[in-house]
């Protein structure tokens, strides 16, 4: 009997597991044929970890650096596996499908688990798994290629049910969930989302520790706080090297500080720490915008839309110019008439969803409904950014961290998380004998006239202060009429959605009603709810998010060909770096996917170099290119076609000066490359560094007419060079100055050397025959290894001895 009632336990779950996958599969099936989504950064990704890959599968090692991008930077950030890093295989049993599949049965998984943890049923718990996994804004991140993001939010709902368990005094088990999913959440590398996490934790917290306060039972809420907090720094502790190597990094990054006190146009600035304002809030939601969330096409859906025959814009191009221009024009039409650059599609939670939410809203009681609506609110608040200004401004300036992170709009995954919860927990109780019909009946009325007139609210809104024009609305002023054209189109789409979210309010209403009126059993009534969500967002989600973004995996895993332009500077075997000027340096992986290049794609670039591209490579400052080893640019033709073209002025991998410029701050150091000789002159900055030359006044070096000094060997990690000199020199290296993981030997004796040129590497090279090399040996690595196995140790300990106690405890 007792093997009966323990497969009966798990039987449920077995099913919700199956469900799961097969939702995601079939959702994605095109990955059951081979095929792999084609997604714009992984594309960008691939080219930026190629050398990584390379060195990796050849070495059975980490490089910890690449060459590859931006002239060279830590690997950190873009690709990396680091020692002792279990949770990595923990992932990667749980991630068994094909990408994205895999993502999305997490997202399913990972909710349900914190739905058990809430003590739903089995299959309300089924519900709000799907409900939650296939909200648009989860889908349409895969398009753009935000694996990373999609990770770190799987693994929210995780750690959420950990902590809820801790709250319901389940220690043992509160403590290992805790654990294990803040190590897998830190392991998604995605600070943002985690961040945003953080937040959702911390109002929780508020509302616990209130009650606590009114209950007198402060006592025992500090102990559930050290049960949480002891768990989420073993989790943060397992991925000690990753963390680590990323505060280390992050000093030296975009969002660290930049010491500059000027403009590229030579006006004053403010030296910034992190990152700035306009930058943070490029991505703000409208508070208009807001609607979005349940009324899908409010703003006319993502940046460009598929219009249909029918539509006024179609129409407008066929009357002037035929159906064939109508139709390839209205294939991409911008329908979006919100004020942010780019969007990939609403980010739609679900008419049902939310009208569920609501009911939640009027049906639960406690303190998990202050929780869950405060998050709602205030994710929604912050998202409005720069529409917000003095909440945001706030933020920024005064709260840790905050100002690390851009996309200020995708703080909205706390309410992307909290409705369905609350909507879920709304149903439970809706389905619970403990709540009165009468009390049930009023609360279903309350949402849907709440649900109901706030749609109608937002409509009216809509019509009475917008213009319903876009930003780039202009592009379609050469034929008369076709502007008016989009416009009532964009109108006509607003009146549709939300009409049809009124209609899957009112079918979700009176399949509650019937319910009530025993005119449907409760299995049936979560089934036919069940359908109304699936079809709610998935209609949506398919419309960006399909078939058509897959491709042949070949083209996904070999995502560039070599152009002719490529194969030409193929041919030369030295080591040297490209200018791909045919596309933006900066935010292009193609040209690292062949060669070491200038530039590259990473958000989270080195400081500096985004300064020195900024300040002199944009302007084309040659003397600078060259100092880079620029030995061949990539330009575009006429054509459009992109051809090779040799730079004979490149400075080399490596050379000597016969003259040290000191300054005193990094304005003076960037302003001198304005005109500075690089290869016969280099700056440094004296208050740094000045000490350290043992000479006095403005060091000199006698040229030696017959020194050389020659790159022997590259090997990513080590660098090697041959010198000879008759007098003692100061020799300038065309790579990237880190000083927190590059040593320099001479003849296996480390030397100290300098940052130059605001970039580069330079050191003294004494007089004679010897061999230089740079060595990457970052000490972070092995300091963050020991802490990792120690957290995953005392996680585990406390753990197994946490169980014995309890053991203990129960037979006495």
């Amino acid at each position: 009997m007792s093997h009966l009632k323990i497969s009966n336990k798990v039987i449920p779950y077995l099913i919700a597991i199956a469900i799961f996958a097969l939702a995601a599969i079939t959702y994605f099936y095109p990955v059951l044929k081979g095929q792999k989504l084609n997604q714009s950064d992984i594309t960008q990704f691939r080219g930026s970890v190629k050398e990584i890959a390379d060195f990796r599968a050849a070495k059975k090692t980490e490089p910890y650096w690449t060459g590859s991008s931006f002239s060279g930077m830590p690997a950190y950030q873009v690709s990396a596996y680091y020692p002792n890093d279990f949770v990595r295989s923990l992932d990667k049993l749980l991630r068994f499908l094909p990408r994205p599949a895999d993502y999305t049965f997490l997202y399913f998984l990972s909710f349900f688990v914190l739905m058990m943890a809430l003590k739903v049923n089995w299959r309300l718990a089924i519900l709000g798994s799907l409900a939650f996994g296939f909200s648009t804004y989860l889908i349409i991140i895969f398009g753009a290629g935000h694996n990373a993001k999609a990770h770190a939010i799987a693994y929210m709902p995780l750690v959420l049910a950990g902590v809820l368990w801790v709250f319901q005094k389940r220690y043992l088990l509160g403590f290992l969930v805790t654990g294990v999913a803040m190590a897998l959440e830190i392991y998604t590398n995605h600070p943002q989302m985690t961040y945003y996490l953080g937040f959702c934790l911390l109002i929780l917290g508020i509302v616990e520790f209130i009650h606590a306060i009114k209950q007198k039972i402060v006592p025992t809420f500090i102990k559930q706080a050290v049960v949480i907090i002891a768990a989420i720094l073993l989790g943060i502790g397992a991925n000690a090297s990753r963390l680590m190597a990323m505060k280390e990094y992050a000093e030296y990054s975009t969002r660290g500080k930049s010491e500059l006190t000027i403009n590229v146009d030579g006006s004053s600035k403010q030296a910034t720490q992190g990152l700035d304002k306009a930058y943070i809030t490029e991505y703000s939601y409208a508070k208009l915008e807001t609607f979005n969330l349940f009324i899908p096409r409010f703003m006319g859906g993502g940046t460009v839309e598929k219009l249909g025959e029918s539509s006024n814009f179609y129409q407008t191009i066929a009357a002037k110019a035929g159906k064939k221009a109508a139709k390839e024009y209205a294939e991409q039409v911008l329908t979006y008439w919100g004020d942010q650059n780019i969007v990939e599609a609403p980010a739609y939670i679900g008419a049902v969803v939310f009208f569920l939410f609501f009911l939640g809203f009027f049906l639960v009681k406690g303190r998990l409904k202050q929780w869950l609506v405060a998050a709602t609110v205030f994710s929604i608040l912050m998202s409005w950014g720069r529409n917000f200004e003095v909440l945001t401004n706030f933020f920024i300036d005064y709260f840790p961290l905050y100002n690390k992170f851009r996309a200020v709009s995708s703080i909205q995954v706390i309410a992307e998380l909290c409705v369905p919860i609350l909507a879920i927990l709304g149903v439970k109780e809706f389905f619970s004998s403990t709540i009165s019909s009468d009390e049930k009946i009023q609360a279903l009325k309350k949402a849907v006239y709440v649900f109901a007139g706030l749609m109608i609210v937002g409509f009216l809104l809509a019509h009475s202060f917008s213009t319903f024009q876009g930003l780039r609305d202009e592009q379609y002023s050469q034929l008369p009429g076709l502007i008016d054209a989009l416009i009532a189109d964009r109108k006509s789409m607003l009146l549709m959605d939300v009409l049809r979210s009124l209609a899957f309010t009112v079918f979700s209403a009176v399949v509650l009603w019937m319910f009530l009126k025993n005119k449907l059993r409760q299995g049936f009534a979560i089934m036919i709810l069940l359908v109304f969500v699936l079809v709610d967002l998935i209609s949506v989600d398919k419309k960006y998010v399909n078939k058509n973004d897959f491709k042949a995996a070949r083209k996904i895993e070999k995502p560039f060909v070599a152009s002719k332009a490529d194969q030409y500077i193929l041919q030369d075997k030295s080591h040297f770096r490209v200018g791909n000027f045919s596309v933006n340096p900066m935010s292009d992986g193609s040209t690292s996917y062949f060669h070491q290049s200038i530039g590259g794609y990473h958000a989270a670039k080195m400081m500096r170099y985004q300064e020195l591209f900024d300040f002199q490579i944009a302007k084309n400052n040659r003397q600078v290119i060259n100092m880079l080893n620029t030995k061949y640019f990539i330009i575009p033709t006429e054509s459009g076609e992109k051809q090779a073209q040799l730079n004979t002025e490149a400075n080399g991998n490596a050379w000597f000066v016969k003259e040290l410029i000191a300054v005193q701050n990094a304005n003076q150091e960037m302003q001198m490359l304005d005109s500075l000789d690089t290869k016969n002159q280099a700056v440094f900055d004296n208050f740094k560094y000045g000490s350290r030359f043992k000479v006095s006044g403005i060091p000199k070096f006698q040229k030696d007419s017959t020194a050389t000094i020659k790159l022997i060997k590259y090997d990513v990690t080590t660098l090697t060079y041959q010198s000879k000199t008759q007098k003692e020199q100061f020799a300038v290296f065309s790579e990237i100055y880190y000083k927190d993981g590059w040593n320099a030997y001479i003849d296996g004796t480390l030397t100290p050397h300098f940052r130059v040129n605001y970039v580069l590497r330079g050191m003294i090279v004494p007089a004679g025959e010897h061999k230089i090399e740079f060595k990457f040996e970052p000490k972070v690595i092995q300091q963050g290894k020991i802490i990792s196995l120690t957290s995953y140790g005392l996680l585990f300990l406390i753990a197994v001895g946490w169980f014995f106690y309890e053991k203990k405890q129960l037979k006495e």
